[in-house]
C-alpha cells in the first residue's frame, strides 16, 4: 500500500506529467526530422546525388544545401563551420566531378523551405531536451547522479522514455545514440565504433584514452542499474546513484594509480663458515653395493688395437675388456664358497679335476672352474701330459746339464 501511494504521488506530479509529455513530443520531432531529411534527399538528388552518401547527419545535410544554394561551381562554396575539414575536402572534390544538373527556381525554393523547417525542428528539440535536463533530478535522480543531467536526458530521449531505457541491457546502453559512420573512403583509425552518447560524457572523456573503453563498459552497467531503480521509483533522493558514482570514482583512481616501484633487494650476507658436509660413513656403506667395482671398470674398458676375449654367458657373448691385463693394482675377486652353487653328491665325481690314476673310457669329462664355469677336459690327454712331465723331471734330476755334482 505504501509503495503504491509513493508511485501515485510521483505520477500525479504536474512536473512529472509535463516531462513525460515533453519526452513524447521530442520523440515525435525526431520522427519529423527524419521525414524532412528524406524529402530533402529525394528533391536535391538531381543537383548533387553524391551528397547523400558523404553527409549522413540531417542537420549538416540541410546546412550544406543552404550553403551551396544556386551556385554552379561547388568548389567555390565555403563550408566552414558546417563540415569537418576531411568531409569538406571530400565534398569539394566530389562536387567538381558530379553528374548533377542545376535545379529550377521553384524546386530550389521548395528545398530551401524544407531546410528551414528541418533546422526549426532541430532547434525545438534542443529546447525540449534542455527542459528535460532541468527536470531530470525529479524523473531519474539516480541516473542523473551517475552520469549527469545532460547525458541522462539524451539517453532517455534516444531510448524513448525511462521505462524503455530500463529494459535495455547494459551492453546496448553504451551504443544508444550512436551516430552513423560516413563511408567516404577516409581513414577509420581514429573513428570510434560501438559508442553512443555515454562515450562523449564527462565521466568518460576525463579518463585517459587507454582506459576509456573500460570506463564506458563500467558506466553503462551502472546506468542500467540506476535506470531500473528510477523506473521502480526507488531511492528518490538519489543515494543509490551517488553510491554508484563513488564506486566508479574509486575504480578510476585504482586504474590510474602508478605501479609500485620494484624494491632493490640487498645481497645476502656471505656465509664464510664451514659448510655442512652431507652423507657419512653409513651412507657410503649403503652405496657400496650399487657402485661399480674396479673389476667391472676393467671389463668395460678396451685396449686400442687389440681384440678382447669373449665369453658365452646365457647364450650371449660378453667381452672381458681388459680383465687380467692390468698390472699389480687390481686383483680379481676371490670365489665366495658360501655363494657357490651346491651340487648333489652323486654329481661331485663329475665336477672334480681328472687325476693320473683314474681310468677313463676315452670320452671327455666335464670340469667346473670358478673363473670359466663348466669346462670340457680330455682325461687321456691329461694323463699323458702328467707322465711326460714326471719322466722329464726324473731325467733332469740325474742327467741335466745344470745339475751339479754331489759331494759325499
Amino acid at each position: 500500500v505504501d509503495k503504491q501511494a509513493i508511485i501515485g504521488r510521483i505520477e500525479d506530479n504536474p512536473d512529472y506529467q509535463l516531462v513525460l509529455r515533453a519526452n513524447e513530443i521530442s520523440t515525435r520531432i525526431s520522427g519529423e526530422i527524419m521525414v524532412v531529411h528524406r524529402f530533402l534527399i529525394d528533391h536535391y538528388k538531381p543537383r548533387f546525388p553524391e551528397l547523400e552518401t558523404l553527409v549522413k547527419n540531417p542537420v549538416e545535410y540541410a546546412r550544406s544545401i543552404k550553403a551551396i544554394g544556386a551556385a554552379e561551381d561547388i568548389t567555390k562554396v565555403e563550408f566552414g563551420g558546417i563540415l569537418t575539414n576531411a568531409t569538406r575536402m571530400v565534398v569539394t572534390v566530389t562536387g567538381s566531378t558530379t553528374v548533377g544538373s542545376p535545379l529550377q527556381a521553384d524546386e530550389l525554393q521548395c528545398v530551401d523551405e524544407a531546410c528551414e523547417c528541418l533546422l526549426a525542428l532541430v532547434d525545438a528539440k534542443q529546447r525540449i531536451v534542455g527542459f528535460i535536463e532541468s527536470r531530470m533530478p525529479l524523473i531519474a535522480p539516480n541516473l542523473t547522479a551517475v552520469i549527469g543531467s545532460s547525458t541522462a536526458a539524451k539517453l532517455i530521449v534516444e531510448a524513448g522514455g525511462l521505462t524503455a531505457l530500463s529494459k535495455i541491457p547494459a551492453c546496448n546502453i553504451q551504443v544508444v545514440g550512436k551516430t552513423q559512420q560516413i563511408a567516404a573512403g577516409l581513414s577509420s583509425i581514429t573513428a570510434k565504433k560501438h559508442v553512443g552518447v555515454i562515450y562523449y560524457s564527462d565521466a568518460v572523456r576525463n579518463v585517459p584514452e587507454d582506459f576509456r573503453n573500460k570506463m564506458l563498459r563500467k558506466l553503462s552497467a551502472k546506468c542500467a542499474l540506476a535506470a531500473r531503480i528510477d523506473a521502480q521509483h526507488e531511492s528518490p533522493d538519489g543515494l543509490m546513484g551517488k553510491r554508484f558514482r563513488t564506486e566508479l570514482d574509486a575504480q578510476v583512481e585504482k586504474l590510474l594509480e602508478a605501479a609500485p616501484a620494484n624494491a632493490i633487494k640487498p645481497l645476502p650476507v656471505p656465509d664464510d663458515g664451514p659448510k655442512r658436509r652431507r652423507a657419512g660413513r653409513k651412507v657410503r656403506k649403503a652405496r657400496e653395493p650399487y657402485m661399480s667395482s674396479e673389476l667391472q671398470k676393467q671389463r668395460d674398458r678396451l685396449q686400442f688395437g687389440k681384440f678382447q676375449e669373449e665369453t658365452v654367458v646365457m647364450d650371449e657373448m660378453e667381452g672381458s675388456g681388459m680383465m687380467g691385463h692390468s698390472v699389480g693394482r687390481v686383483r680379481a675377486t676371490q670365489m665366495n664358497n658360501r655363494a657357490k652353487a651346491k651340487v648333489a653328491k652323486k654329481y661331485e665325481k663329475y665336477m672334480r679335476a681328472p687325476t693320473a690314476g683314474v681310468a677313463t673310457s676315452g670320452l671327455a669329462s666335464i670340469a667346473f672352474t670358478p673363473t670359466q664355469g663348466f669346462e670340457i677336459a680330455n682325461p687321456q690327454q691329461a694323463n699323458d701330459e702328467h707322465r711326460h712331465k714326471k719322466a722329464k723331471t726324473t731325467h733332469d734330476k740325474y742327467f741335466g746339464s745344470s745339475t751339479p755334482f754331489l759331494k759325499k
